[in-house]
């Protein structure tokens, strides 16, 4: 996309400023942005007043799955009493936090639980939210599919919310620039 797609415009700010305002405003404790390519470039244009923590993934190549596995392990590795991650992309700024705070609404800790979001009939991803019983799976993941394994393994255990918009994966710059007109005008 010719730069970082996290520092996209959107709206008087970028996709990355969207997700964490977005983040700000649902019911979590701890809210951590994992960056990995360009992470000194993306880091600094972050507001460093707001109560987020940065993550580093030196992984980054690997795929989404490690950026995933980079949070687990911090969480792991610092022992922090968590239920629950919720797991959110800059890349989706439809996901608005009434949504997200639904996710975690739906959300029971210590039962196993993921709640997922519906892509369509049996399809389902993120936003997700998975209980702290899917730590170490989720640590040990090492490609670019995100947590599907997980979810195929655990379907059982996922309840499906379908978000109250078409959720959209900003994946090229077509899907970028039709999203981006879609909703401001320039």
């Amino acid at each position: 996309m010719g730069k970082p797609k996290q520092l996209l415009k959107w709206g008087s700010g970028s996709l990355l400023d969207h997700a964490i305002a977005t983040a700000l405003q649902v019911n979590a404790i701890d809210i951590y942005v994992i960056l990995g390519a360009q992470h000194n470039t993306i880091k600094s244009t972050i507001d460093h007043n707001q109560s987020i923590k940065i993550l580093k993934n030196n992984n980054w190549h690997k795929g989404l799955g490690n950026s995933i596995a980079c949070a687990a392990k911090h969480l792991l590795e610092s022992k922090s009493k968590v239920d629950g991650l919720l797991f959110m992309l800059a890349d989706q700024p439809l996901m608005d936090s009434d949504f997200l705070n639904s996710l975690i609404g739906d959300f029971r800790a210590n039962e196993n639980l993921i709640i997922a979001t519906s892509y369509g009939v049996k399809k389902q991803g993120v936003p997700v939210v998975f209980d702290k019983s899917y730590l170490e799976a989720l640590s040990n993941l090492d490609d670019d599919f995100g947590a599907k394994s997980i979810l195929q393994a655990n379907e059982s255990y996922i309840k499906t919310l379908i978000p109250p918009v078409k959720n959209v994966d900003l994946d090229s710059q077509h899907d970028y620039e039709t999203l981006y007109k879609a909703n401001f005008k320039n």
